[in-house]
């Protein structure tokens, strides 16, 4: 197994990093900005150049990877067409090409509450709407996946127990994002959690269970 992470230097996105060489998993890092990466991602970590935007660079970078974790998400700021390229086409485009490269796994770090067109964070160029689109895309590809849809997402960790619940049945809570790269890593390696649609948020009165079994417990 080699897992593929585009958005490694995110702050999502440098902890599955983190949680794949905690697991000993080679992994490449999808990065721009070799300088920067260095400063942020484990020296274990195989750092390639490459855009999603640009489809010849992934299929560069890629390689000889098996899984895909994507972490990628626009940026907050003017370019009202961020969301559409970052959620929207550059996971088309990795979906393209991971289906071109025969990648076994693709999972998708997406959010909770993207089937509501009238949710507030759409009012930032529809950003929900697009990982929705993404979402759909990806459903459709024919490649086995799992899309992980985190809450309010907190750099701070904290040991509350994970809630998992199926699409469109989670509307608030937060959870720490170290909680959500381990459900992302884990789901290459649990059937159950194939060609899901996974809601999670962590919440103090929960009952502790295995990622096994909340993966198991999703219909």
């Amino acid at each position: 197994m080699k897992a593929f992470v585009p958005g490694a230097t995110g702050q999502t996105g440098r902890r599955i990093v983190q949680e794949l060489v905690k697991r000993d998993i080679p992994v490449k890092a999808l990065v721009r900005n070799l300088e920067t990466a260095r400063e942020i991602l484990p020296p274990e970590a195989e750092l390639v150049m490459g855009d999603v935007l640009n489809s010849s660079s992934l299929y560069t970078a890629i390689g000889d990877s098996t899984v895909v974790i994507c972490a990628t998400g626009a940026r907050p700021n003017f370019d009202f067409t961020g969301p559409y390229q970052v959620d929207y086409l550059g996971t088309k485009n990795l979906v393209d090409v991971a289906k071109q490269k025969g990648i076994e796994h693709f999972v998708l770090v997406s959010s909770l509450c993207v089937s509501q067109f009238f949710h507030p964070l759409n009012l930032f160029w529809l950003v929900l709407f697009w990982k929705k689109q993404a979402e759909e895309y990806i459903e459709k590809s024919g490649l086995k996946y799992t899309i992980v849809r985190p809450g309010g997402l907190k750099n701070d960790d904290n040991q509350f127990p994970i809630v998992m619940e199926p699409a469109d049945r989670l509307f608030d809570g937060s959870i720490p994002r170290t909680k959500v790269a381990q459900v992302s890593v884990e789901a290459i390696f649990q059937s159950a959690a194939s060609n899901k649609i996974v809601e999670i948020v962590t919440q103090a009165e929960a009952s502790e269970k295995s990622l096994a079994e909340l993966f198991i417990s999703v219909s």
